[in-house]
């Protein structure tokens, strides 16, 4: 019967100095579709749809939209989000590589090719919640 506690003591340890992660996406151009946000904590699966840390969505707004992710342990993300205007659940592009609906990154990076994790992670820390603005580009 002791181990119980300890094990639950144990398996949520990590959870006593996670944060709270708030991103927005600003610039929105319409409230056509919906927004998906990705929160990706290692290099090797940025921008692979379904190996994200955490994932989102929301109905698009003209102006900005905030979305909250919560629990989030410390250590080192890296985000993307696109607007997905004609509601299909994909980021449309053209010729398979140029997104044809707007995106943003974290530290809205400029970009010439496929995006980096490096170019956009930022750090959540038990400090205090982390709050993340992305610009997205049409």
């Amino acid at each position: 019967m002791k181990a119980l506690p300890i094990l639950a003591l144990v398996l949520l340890a990590p959870l006593a100095h996670a944060q709270e992660l708030s991103v927005t996406l600003n610039g929105l151009e319409h409230d056509n579709g919906q927004v998906a946000v990705a929160v990706y904590a290692d290099p090797k699966t940025f921008r692979k749809d379904d190996q994200a840390f955490a994932a989102q969505k929301a109905k698009a707004e003209k102006g900005a939209v905030t979305l909250v992710f919560n629990d989030v342990p410390p250590g080192r993300y890296a985000v993307l989000a696109y607007h997905d205007e004609n509601d299909n659940g994909k980021m449309d592009r053209r010729f398979g590589m140029i997104p044809t609906e707007a995106y943003g990154l974290s530290n809205n990076p400029k970009v010439m090719g496929p995006p980096s994790f490096e170019d956009s992670v930022f750090e959540v820390t038990v400090d205090e919640p982390a709050k993340v603005t992305l610009e997205m580009r049409y």
